[in-house]
Protein backbone atom coordinates (compact mmCIF):
# COMPACT_ATOMS: atom_id res chain seq x y z
CA UNK A 1 0.00 0.00 0.00
CA UNK A 2 1.45 3.54 -1.29
CA UNK A 3 1.37 6.24 1.80
CA UNK A 4 0.50 9.45 0.52
CA UNK A 5 2.24 12.66 2.05
CA UNK A 6 0.52 16.11 2.04
CA UNK A 7 3.03 19.04 2.57
CA UNK A 8 0.56 21.05 4.40
CA UNK A 9 -0.32 24.80 4.26
CA UNK A 10 1.24 26.90 7.49
CA UNK A 11 -2.41 28.59 8.65
CA UNK A 12 -0.74 29.96 12.28
CA UNK A 13 -0.68 33.82 12.31
CA UNK A 14 2.03 35.68 11.68
CA UNK A 15 2.54 33.49 8.79
CA UNK A 16 5.36 31.40 9.04
CA UNK A 17 6.99 30.74 5.01
CA UNK A 18 8.67 27.73 6.07
CA UNK A 19 8.22 24.35 4.85
CA UNK A 20 8.73 20.54 5.68
CA UNK A 21 10.42 20.02 2.14
CA UNK A 22 11.49 22.36 -0.51
CA UNK A 23 11.06 21.48 -3.95
CA UNK A 24 14.19 19.63 -4.80
CA UNK A 25 14.07 17.84 -1.54
CA UNK A 26 10.66 16.66 -2.33
CA UNK A 27 11.82 15.16 -5.67
CA UNK A 28 14.98 13.57 -3.94
CA UNK A 29 12.20 12.23 -1.24
CA UNK A 30 10.35 10.96 -4.17
CA UNK A 31 13.19 9.11 -5.67
CA UNK A 32 14.19 7.50 -2.80
CA UNK A 33 10.66 6.09 -1.37
CA UNK A 34 8.93 5.15 -4.78
CA UNK A 35 6.49 3.60 -2.87
CA UNK A 36 5.50 6.99 -1.53
CA UNK A 37 3.38 9.13 -2.86
CA UNK A 38 3.75 13.26 -2.26
CA UNK A 39 0.87 15.99 -2.49
CA UNK A 40 1.17 19.87 -1.88
CA UNK A 41 -1.94 21.86 -0.21
CA UNK A 42 -1.45 25.24 -2.23
CA UNK A 43 -0.49 28.21 -0.12
CA UNK A 44 0.60 31.84 -0.59
CA UNK A 45 2.26 32.32 2.15
CA UNK A 46 5.41 29.45 1.51
CA UNK A 47 8.76 30.22 0.62
CA UNK A 48 8.70 28.14 -2.27
CA UNK A 49 5.86 29.29 -4.21
CA UNK A 50 3.46 26.67 -5.67
CA UNK A 51 4.33 26.43 -9.37
CA UNK A 52 8.01 25.50 -8.00
CA UNK A 53 6.46 22.05 -6.84
CA UNK A 54 4.39 21.56 -10.09
CA UNK A 55 8.13 22.29 -11.43
CA UNK A 56 9.67 19.27 -9.82
CA UNK A 57 6.72 17.53 -10.77
CA UNK A 58 4.23 17.37 -8.07
CA UNK A 59 0.63 18.07 -7.80
CA UNK A 60 -0.38 20.94 -5.85
CA UNK A 61 -4.23 20.64 -4.47
CA UNK A 62 -6.74 23.26 -2.46
CA UNK A 63 -7.82 20.00 -0.40
CA UNK A 64 -5.28 17.02 0.46
CA UNK A 65 -7.94 15.32 2.90
CA UNK A 66 -7.14 12.28 0.81
CA UNK A 67 -3.62 11.79 2.40
CA UNK A 68 -2.32 9.68 4.85
CA UNK A 69 0.31 11.89 6.82
CA UNK A 70 0.11 15.68 6.96
CA UNK A 71 3.48 17.20 7.00
CA UNK A 72 3.72 20.75 8.17
CA UNK A 73 5.73 22.96 10.87
CA UNK A 74 3.52 25.02 13.14
CA UNK A 75 0.47 24.37 15.05
CA UNK A 76 -2.64 23.62 13.12
CA UNK A 77 -5.62 25.48 14.01
CA UNK A 78 -7.92 23.16 15.29
CA UNK A 79 -10.73 23.71 13.45
CA UNK A 80 -8.30 22.66 10.36
CA UNK A 81 -7.40 19.36 11.68
CA UNK A 82 -8.58 16.75 9.81
CA UNK A 83 -9.80 13.37 11.88
CA UNK A 84 -8.18 10.28 11.97
CA UNK A 85 -4.83 11.01 9.68
CA UNK A 86 -1.49 11.14 10.57
CA UNK A 87 0.19 14.75 11.82
CA UNK A 88 3.44 16.12 12.07
CA UNK A 89 4.28 19.44 12.99
CA UNK A 90 5.70 21.63 15.84
CA UNK A 91 2.56 21.13 18.31
CA UNK A 92 4.14 22.82 21.43
CA UNK A 93 2.34 20.69 24.04
CA UNK A 94 4.99 18.68 25.37
CA UNK A 95 5.39 20.84 27.97
CA UNK A 96 1.91 21.18 28.92
CA UNK A 97 1.90 25.06 27.28
CA UNK A 98 -1.13 25.97 28.45
CA UNK A 99 -2.47 27.88 24.93
CA UNK A 100 -2.01 24.87 22.76
CA UNK A 101 -3.98 22.32 25.25
CA UNK A 102 -7.26 22.68 23.03
CA UNK A 103 -5.06 21.54 20.41
CA UNK A 104 -3.97 18.30 21.92
CA UNK A 105 -7.61 17.84 23.47
CA UNK A 106 -8.80 18.41 19.56
CA UNK A 107 -6.43 15.71 18.11
CA UNK A 108 -7.77 12.89 20.46
CA UNK A 109 -11.55 13.75 20.01
CA UNK A 110 -10.40 13.79 16.37
CA UNK A 111 -8.53 10.26 16.85
CA UNK A 112 -5.67 11.88 15.26
CA UNK A 113 -1.91 10.27 15.50
CA UNK A 114 0.15 13.08 16.59
CA UNK A 115 3.80 13.04 15.76
CA UNK A 116 6.11 15.93 17.08
CA UNK A 117 9.05 17.22 15.43
CA UNK A 118 10.33 17.88 19.08
CA UNK A 119 9.65 14.07 19.71
CA UNK A 120 11.74 12.80 16.89
CA UNK A 121 14.87 11.22 18.91
CA UNK A 122 17.54 9.05 19.30
CA UNK A 123 17.35 6.36 21.93
CA UNK A 124 19.14 8.57 24.48
CA UNK A 125 16.83 11.43 24.22
CA UNK A 126 18.91 13.84 21.93
CA UNK A 127 16.79 15.75 19.14
CA UNK A 128 17.43 14.31 15.59
CA UNK A 129 15.93 17.10 13.56
CA UNK A 130 15.15 21.25 14.20
CA UNK A 131 15.70 24.41 13.06
CA UNK A 132 17.89 24.78 16.21
CA UNK A 133 21.39 25.76 13.80
CA UNK A 134 19.11 28.24 11.79
CA UNK A 135 17.88 30.15 15.45
CA UNK A 136 21.69 30.16 16.71
CA UNK A 137 22.60 32.20 12.95
CA UNK A 138 19.80 34.62 13.03
CA UNK A 139 20.14 35.42 16.48
CA UNK A 140 23.81 35.81 16.70
CA UNK A 141 23.47 38.35 13.72
CA UNK A 142 20.34 40.26 14.90
CA UNK A 143 22.45 41.13 18.65
CA UNK A 144 25.01 42.49 16.46
CA UNK A 145 22.22 44.49 14.41
CA UNK A 146 21.32 45.63 17.54
CA UNK A 147 24.92 46.22 18.75
CA UNK A 148 25.10 48.39 15.62
CA UNK A 149 22.23 50.09 16.16
CA UNK A 150 22.52 50.89 19.42
CA UNK A 151 26.02 52.38 19.47
CA UNK A 152 25.83 54.06 16.33
CA UNK A 153 28.60 51.80 14.62
CA UNK A 154 27.02 50.32 11.66
CA UNK A 155 23.83 49.25 10.04
CA UNK A 156 22.96 45.93 9.36
CA UNK A 157 19.26 44.77 7.46
CA UNK A 158 16.88 42.72 8.86
CA UNK A 159 17.77 38.82 8.30
CA UNK A 160 14.00 38.51 6.53
CA UNK A 161 14.91 41.49 3.51
CA UNK A 162 17.92 39.00 3.01
CA UNK A 163 17.49 36.33 -0.02
CA UNK A 164 19.57 33.87 2.26
CA UNK A 165 22.36 32.75 4.71
CA UNK A 166 24.89 33.67 1.72
CA UNK A 167 23.81 37.40 1.72
CA UNK A 168 23.66 37.35 5.25
CA UNK A 169 27.02 36.11 5.85
CA UNK A 170 27.98 39.21 2.73
CA UNK A 171 26.29 41.82 5.36
CA UNK A 172 28.74 41.03 8.32
CA UNK A 173 31.69 41.21 5.87
CA UNK A 174 31.14 45.08 5.86
CA UNK A 175 30.87 45.89 9.84
CA UNK A 176 33.90 46.64 11.94
CA UNK A 177 33.60 45.57 15.87
CA UNK A 178 35.17 47.06 18.28
CA UNK A 179 37.28 45.23 20.92
CA UNK A 180 34.19 43.31 22.85
CA UNK A 181 34.11 40.00 24.71
CA UNK A 182 30.83 37.99 24.03
CA UNK A 183 30.19 34.95 25.69
CA UNK A 184 28.09 31.92 23.90
CA UNK A 185 26.44 29.59 26.01
CA UNK A 186 25.81 25.75 24.88
CA UNK A 187 26.94 23.49 22.84
CA UNK A 188 24.19 22.21 20.75
CA UNK A 189 22.47 22.85 17.36
CA UNK A 190 21.77 26.57 18.33
CA UNK A 191 24.89 27.18 19.95
CA UNK A 192 27.22 26.01 16.79
CA UNK A 193 24.65 28.23 14.82
CA UNK A 194 25.61 31.40 16.58
CA UNK A 195 29.06 29.92 16.39
CA UNK A 196 29.52 29.78 12.95
CA UNK A 197 28.38 33.54 12.84
CA UNK A 198 30.83 34.43 15.30
CA UNK A 199 33.48 32.36 13.07
CA UNK A 200 32.56 33.94 9.96
CA UNK A 201 33.15 37.73 11.37
CA UNK A 202 37.07 36.01 12.17
CA UNK A 203 36.34 36.62 15.81
CA UNK A 204 39.14 35.41 17.74
CA UNK A 205 38.43 32.00 20.32
CA UNK A 206 39.70 32.09 23.74
CA UNK A 207 39.91 29.36 26.63
CA UNK A 208 37.64 30.09 29.80
CA UNK A 209 40.94 30.97 31.76
CA UNK A 210 41.99 33.96 29.42
CA UNK A 211 38.73 35.26 28.73
CA UNK A 212 37.85 35.59 32.42
CA UNK A 213 41.47 37.06 33.25
CA UNK A 214 42.57 38.81 30.06
CA UNK A 215 42.16 41.66 28.56
CA UNK A 216 42.10 42.39 24.91
CA UNK A 217 42.45 44.60 22.07
CA UNK A 218 40.32 42.91 19.08
CA UNK A 219 37.16 40.70 19.76
CA UNK A 220 36.63 37.72 21.04
CA UNK A 221 34.84 34.81 22.03
CA UNK A 222 34.51 32.27 24.92
CA UNK A 223 32.32 29.24 24.35
CA UNK A 224 31.00 28.05 27.84
CA UNK A 225 28.90 24.53 28.64
CA UNK A 226 26.72 23.96 31.44
CA UNK A 227 30.14 22.61 33.91
CA UNK A 228 31.44 25.87 33.61
CA UNK A 229 28.81 28.38 34.45
CA UNK A 230 26.72 25.78 36.75
CA UNK A 231 28.89 24.13 39.93
CA UNK A 232 28.03 21.74 42.80
CA UNK A 233 27.39 23.13 45.85
CA UNK A 234 28.92 20.96 47.81
CA UNK A 235 32.05 21.87 46.22
CA UNK A 236 33.02 18.43 44.51
CA UNK A 237 33.36 18.18 40.73
CA UNK A 238 30.52 18.15 38.45
CA UNK A 239 29.30 15.93 36.06
CA UNK A 240 27.14 17.07 33.15
CA UNK A 241 25.33 13.93 32.37
CA UNK A 242 24.26 13.70 36.24
CA UNK A 243 23.42 17.88 36.06
CA UNK A 244 21.15 16.83 33.11
CA UNK A 245 19.77 14.19 34.96
CA UNK A 246 19.07 15.64 38.18
CA UNK A 247 20.02 19.63 38.86
CA UNK A 248 19.06 20.48 42.18
CA UNK A 249 22.62 19.65 44.06
CA UNK A 250 23.91 22.71 41.80
CA UNK A 251 24.20 26.67 41.62
CA UNK A 252 24.78 28.65 39.24
CA UNK A 253 28.86 30.24 38.92
CA UNK A 254 28.00 32.73 35.97
CA UNK A 255 29.08 35.51 38.21
CA UNK A 256 32.61 35.98 36.88
CA UNK A 257 31.80 35.34 33.47
CA UNK A 258 29.09 38.30 33.94
CA UNK A 259 31.62 40.47 35.27
CA UNK A 260 33.82 40.19 32.25
CA UNK A 261 30.78 39.96 29.41
CA UNK A 262 29.70 42.82 27.21
CA UNK A 263 28.05 40.58 24.50
CA UNK A 264 26.29 37.38 26.09
CA UNK A 265 24.48 34.75 23.35
CA UNK A 266 22.37 32.70 25.62
CA UNK A 267 22.39 29.68 23.18
CA UNK A 268 22.15 27.03 26.36
CA UNK A 269 18.89 24.33 26.84
CA UNK A 270 17.32 25.27 30.07
CA UNK A 271 15.78 22.42 32.02
CA UNK A 272 13.64 22.40 34.66
CA UNK A 273 14.88 22.92 38.41
CA UNK A 274 18.24 23.89 36.97
CA UNK A 275 20.18 26.97 38.67
CA UNK A 276 19.14 30.35 36.68
CA UNK A 277 22.07 31.37 34.87
CA UNK A 278 21.47 35.37 36.37
CA UNK A 279 18.69 36.86 38.55
CA UNK A 280 17.28 40.03 38.62
CA UNK A 281 19.67 40.42 42.03
CA UNK A 282 22.78 39.34 40.02
CA UNK A 283 22.61 42.03 37.27
CA UNK A 284 22.05 44.92 39.69
CA UNK A 285 25.40 43.78 41.01
CA UNK A 286 28.37 46.20 40.46
CA UNK A 287 30.55 43.89 38.42
CA UNK A 288 27.89 43.12 36.45
CA UNK A 289 29.03 44.23 32.95
CA UNK A 290 26.76 42.11 30.59
CA UNK A 291 25.23 44.92 28.38
CA UNK A 292 23.78 43.03 25.40
CA UNK A 293 21.99 39.98 25.43
CA UNK A 294 20.71 37.63 22.21
CA UNK A 295 18.40 35.53 24.06
CA UNK A 296 18.01 32.39 21.35
CA UNK A 297 16.91 30.24 24.20
CA UNK A 298 14.16 32.79 25.39
CA UNK A 299 12.61 31.51 28.53
CA UNK A 300 10.54 34.04 29.94
CA UNK A 301 11.49 35.19 33.49
CA UNK A 302 13.43 32.47 33.66
CA UNK A 303 17.57 31.76 33.56
CA UNK A 304 18.42 35.03 32.24
CA UNK A 305 16.84 37.42 34.30
CA UNK A 306 16.93 40.00 31.41
CA UNK A 307 13.99 38.15 29.26
CA UNK A 308 10.95 39.85 30.31
CA UNK A 309 9.08 38.98 27.41
CA UNK A 310 9.47 37.43 24.20
CA UNK A 311 9.87 40.08 21.30
CA UNK A 312 8.84 39.82 17.80
CA UNK A 313 10.94 39.83 14.07
CA UNK A 314 8.94 43.11 13.66
CA UNK A 315 10.06 44.85 16.80
CA UNK A 316 13.45 42.50 17.60
CA UNK A 317 14.50 44.93 20.38
CA UNK A 318 14.11 45.98 23.75
CA UNK A 319 15.65 47.62 26.91
CA UNK A 320 16.08 45.86 30.73
CA UNK A 321 16.81 48.27 33.46
CA UNK A 322 18.59 45.83 36.20
CA UNK A 323 17.33 48.62 39.42
CA UNK A 324 13.81 48.77 38.27
CA UNK A 325 13.54 45.57 36.41
CA UNK A 326 11.10 47.06 34.50
CA UNK A 327 11.17 47.45 30.18
CA UNK A 328 12.79 50.55 28.66
CA UNK A 329 13.63 51.82 24.98
CA UNK A 330 16.70 49.75 23.81
CA UNK A 331 19.43 52.09 24.01
CA UNK A 332 18.42 53.71 27.73
CA UNK A 333 22.23 54.26 29.75
CA UNK A 334 22.96 51.49 31.98
CA UNK A 335 20.14 48.96 30.46
CA UNK A 336 20.38 45.54 29.30
CA UNK A 337 19.86 45.72 25.62
CA UNK A 338 17.53 42.24 24.56
CA UNK A 339 16.68 40.53 22.17
CA UNK A 340 14.86 37.91 22.23
CA UNK A 341 12.92 36.50 19.28
CA UNK A 342 11.06 33.37 19.85
CA UNK A 343 10.50 32.17 16.22
CA UNK A 344 13.79 33.30 14.76
CA UNK A 345 14.53 30.71 12.12
CA UNK A 346 11.27 32.43 10.41
CA UNK A 347 13.57 35.04 9.10
CA UNK A 348 15.71 33.00 6.96
CA UNK A 349 12.57 30.56 5.42
CA UNK A 350 14.81 29.31 1.99
CA UNK A 351 17.91 28.05 4.27
CA UNK A 352 15.67 27.11 7.33
CA UNK A 353 13.44 25.01 5.19
CA UNK A 354 16.21 23.32 3.00
CA UNK A 355 18.35 22.07 6.42
CA UNK A 356 14.86 20.38 7.73
CA UNK A 357 14.28 18.61 4.55
CA UNK A 358 17.38 17.10 5.09
CA UNK A 359 16.84 15.96 8.63
CA UNK A 360 13.20 14.86 8.15
CA UNK A 361 14.38 12.91 4.55
CA UNK A 362 17.41 10.94 6.40
CA UNK A 363 16.03 10.80 10.18
CA UNK A 364 11.87 10.39 9.48
CA UNK A 365 10.93 9.27 6.29
CA UNK A 366 12.93 5.96 6.10
CA UNK A 367 10.74 5.18 9.29
CA UNK A 368 7.84 4.73 7.73
CA UNK A 369 9.13 1.88 4.89
CA UNK A 370 11.17 -0.20 7.28
CA UNK A 371 9.21 -0.89 9.67
CA UNK A 372 10.39 1.30 12.06
CA UNK A 373 13.30 -0.29 12.84
CA UNK A 374 14.94 2.31 15.29
CA UNK A 375 12.12 3.33 16.89
CA UNK A 376 11.64 6.59 15.66
CA UNK A 377 8.19 7.02 15.22
CA UNK A 378 7.57 4.80 18.69
CA UNK A 379 8.88 7.63 20.10
CA UNK A 380 7.46 10.22 18.42
CA UNK A 381 4.14 9.08 18.42
CA UNK A 382 2.04 10.92 21.03
CA UNK A 383 -1.53 10.08 20.40
CA UNK A 384 -3.07 7.02 18.71
CA UNK A 385 -5.82 6.43 16.29
CA UNK A 386 -8.18 5.63 19.11
CA UNK A 387 -7.79 8.99 21.19
CA UNK A 388 -5.42 7.88 23.51
CA UNK A 389 -2.24 9.07 24.72
CA UNK A 390 0.40 7.20 24.07
CA UNK A 391 2.62 5.16 27.38
CA UNK A 392 5.85 7.83 26.37
CA UNK A 393 3.44 10.85 26.68
CA UNK A 394 0.95 9.73 29.55
CA UNK A 395 1.94 12.54 31.89
CA UNK A 396 0.38 14.83 29.61
CA UNK A 397 -2.95 13.68 31.21
CA UNK A 398 -3.49 16.08 33.57
CA UNK A 399 -3.21 18.89 30.87
CA UNK A 400 -5.31 17.40 28.85
CA UNK A 401 -8.02 17.08 31.60
CA UNK A 402 -7.28 20.72 32.55
CA UNK A 403 -5.70 19.64 35.88
CA UNK A 404 -2.89 21.07 35.78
Amino acid sequence: MPITFAIIKERKNPPDRRVVFSPQKLKEAAKQFPEARFIVEASEVRIFPDQAYRDAGFEVKTDVSEADVMLGVKEVPVEALIPNKKYFYFSHTIKKQPYNRKLLVAMLEKNIEMYDHETVVKQNGARLIGFGRYAGLVGAYNGFRALGMRDGLFNLPKVESLADLDAVKAELDKITLPPIKILLTGTGKVAKGAKEILDHLKIKEVSDALYLTASFSEPVYCMADVMEYAKRKDGKVGDKYAFYKDPSGYESNFMPYAAQTDYFIAGHFYGDGAPYLFTREDAKKEAFRINLVADISCDIDGPVASTIRPSTIADPFYGYEPHTEQEVDMDTPGAITVMAVDNLPCELPKDASEGFGEMFLEHVLPAFFNNDERGILKRARMTTAEGKLTERYQYLEDYVEGKD
